[in-house]
């Protein structure tokens, strides 16, 4: 429904293409009928109603942005009413803080996050997860993921794991430390059209 909404209101989301699964999420936005572009350089931001920062090594991927101008593009473009979904490395880069070392962060989300916080790619797992708004389970892909360890006021906890924030919306931001994009299941690219993505 939000796929064709955004299809007919002809609405462009773009995907972060420095590293991670950006194959996967322009392929689920097309899936869903919704254009679908790559973001590398900051005026490929230009007419876009949101962008997903993908999952990949987050200090890798931020130091990337930094040396292109894309940290403070993207900034600007949240702050100018853009919406950004920042997945597994993209919920690190969208906090305010981190546990670990200094590194570049976007700063969207009033979130303190623990990188790589459920353990090493050995340690991945799945999960069915209920979701904050959602009918029914959400299968959660979790590979070297972080999680919040703690939000501030404005932050929605959408979804947690044994107590730990693994989804979370702001007004015109959203976060998973999972990767809906390696599922079948097209619903968080459906919520972020529809909740997050307001121009």
């Amino acid at each position: 429904m939000a796929g064709k909404e955004a299809e007919r209101d002809g609405r462009r989301i773009g995907v972060l293409a420095l590293q991670g699964d950006v194959r996967e999420h322009l392929q689920m936005l097309r899936e869903i009928g919704v254009e679908a572009v790559e973001v590398r350089k900051p005026e490929d931001l230009r007419g876009l109603a949101g962008v997903i920062v993908p999952g990949g090594e987050s200090t890798t991927i931020g130091k990337m942005m930094a040396e292109g101008g894309l940290l403070d593009a993207i900034r600007s473009f949240f702050y100018g009413g853009g919406g950004v979904w920042g997945t597994c490395a993209g919920m690190v880069l969208a906090a305010s803080a981190t546990t670990g070392p200094s590194q570049p962060l976007l700063g969207l989300m009033n979130a303190l996050v623990e990188r790589n916080g459920f353990g090493r790619q050995v340690r991945s797992f799945e999960r069915d997860l209920e979701v904050k708004g959602f009918d029914r389970p959400f299968r959660g892909v979790f590979i070297r993921a972080p999680f919040f360890e703690d939000v501030g006021p404005g932050v929605e906890v959408l979804s947690e794991v044994d107590g730990k924030v693994v989804a979370a919306r702001a007004e015109n931001v959203l976060v998973t430390a999972f990767h809906p994009e390696l599922t079948d299941d097209t619903r968080f690219h459906e919520y972020f059209l529809k909740e997050v993505c307001k121009r």
